[in-house]
């Protein structure tokens, strides 16, 4: 087992990252029954938190079956950042995170974010706020260091369990690197080998298939794996892995009619939770990552983004399940 505070995860759990725009409870909804050991929120800006913005308000919807899910907030006030963490914890979350790794500019250069790489003794400061201000465990989500020449995660981690967080989320690239090359898991294994440090340790970045899960959990000993971009459009990924990891061998990959069924379960927990008008809107920047691949599928791409009934969209999925079924036999 995996213990964050009084949270028990089994051994090498899958977490899916938060993701802006992407990781909201009808995207979670269908990574938990696929396989996600832990989920976290999209970020929540403690300024926006602290207005009671309808936003970031929203933000804080969590929902049973999702347990154990986090709360995750960025923000740039040490003070703002701990009354917002009692907020969150008033939703009943099971842990609160803190984002110190979002790279974007309007995050990072409001101070926020990764930005808070630049200035440890602030950083370190606004995580002790965090801790004291919530009965929840405190996790956090950083990156290596803000570029090449300050790569400070080492010494960020032992500071960090010093003041009290449980578990601590490492991706393997600088500020300066944003998504691009090759995420360097160097570091987040040196950290895991640290005698000193005791809490779980789980790295993110590239993780895209079950046999880099498998290879990275050998190489490096983290605890876990956090997986972000992968998931979107494919959250069989999880199962994905845990299958490979236990077994060596690989699960079938999913048929149309599964990509179909699922997308389906996307679309109408989106309706559920958003009403139908909104709810089609955001399903919108999904179906081309759930039908990826597909021969001359952009007509069906196309339509799909531009109805505005749940009925019509529904039939495009029927359509699309029985013209790919019959194409792909």
């Amino acid at each position: 087992m995996v213990n964050i505070g009084n949270i028990q995860l089994p051994d090498f759990p899958l977490l899916l990252a938060p993701m802006e725009d992407v990781s909201d409870p009808p995207f979670r909804a269908v990574c938990k029954a696929n396989g996600a050991d832990l989920m976290y929120t999209e970020f929540i800006s403690s300024e926006g938190l602290i207005r009671d913005a309808a936003k970031s308000v929203q933000k804080l919807d969590i929902f049973e079956y999702e347990r154990p899910i986090g709360i995750q907030l960025f923000g740039s006030d040490v003070e703002t950042m701990g009354e917002c963490a009692r907020i969150a914890s008033r939703a009943n979350p099971d842990l609160i995170d803190i984002n110190y790794g979002c790279p974007v500019k309007n995050v990072a250069c409001r101070g926020a974010g990764a930005a808070l790489l630049q200035d440890i003794p602030k950083m370190v400061r606004m995580t002790e706020a965090v801790v004291k201000a919530t009965h929840l465990p405190v996790t956090v989500k950083t990156r290596l260091g803000w570029d090449d020449s300050t790569k400070n995660i080492e010494d960020v981690a032992e500071r960090l369990q010093d003041i009290g967080i449980k578990a601590l989320t490492v991706h393997g690239r600088t500020r300066v690197q944003m998504y691009k090359g090759e995420a360097d898991w160097t570091l987040i294994g040196r950290i895991k080998n640290n005698p000193r440090i005791q809490i779980p340790i789980f790295g993110n970045g590239d993780i895209d298939s079950p046999e880099k899960a498998l290879e990275y959990k050998n190489r490096y000993g983290v605890d876990g794996v956090m997986i972000g971009r992968a998931s979107i459009g494919h959250p069989w990924i999880f199962d994905e892995i845990k299958q490979f990891v236990r077994t060596g061998e690989h699960r079938p990959a999913p048929t149309v009619a599964d990509r179909v069924a699922v997308c389906r379960q996307h679309l109408d927990f989106s309706i559920r939770w958003k009403g139908e008008i909104v709810g089609l809107f955001e399903m919108r920047r999904h179906y081309a990552n759930y039908f990826r691949g597909l021969p001359d599928f952009k007509p069906y791409r196309m339509r799909l983004v531009t109805l505005d009934s749940y009925a019509e969209t529904s039939a495009v999925l029927d359509e699309i399940a029985e013209r790919y079924a019959e194409e792909l036999v």
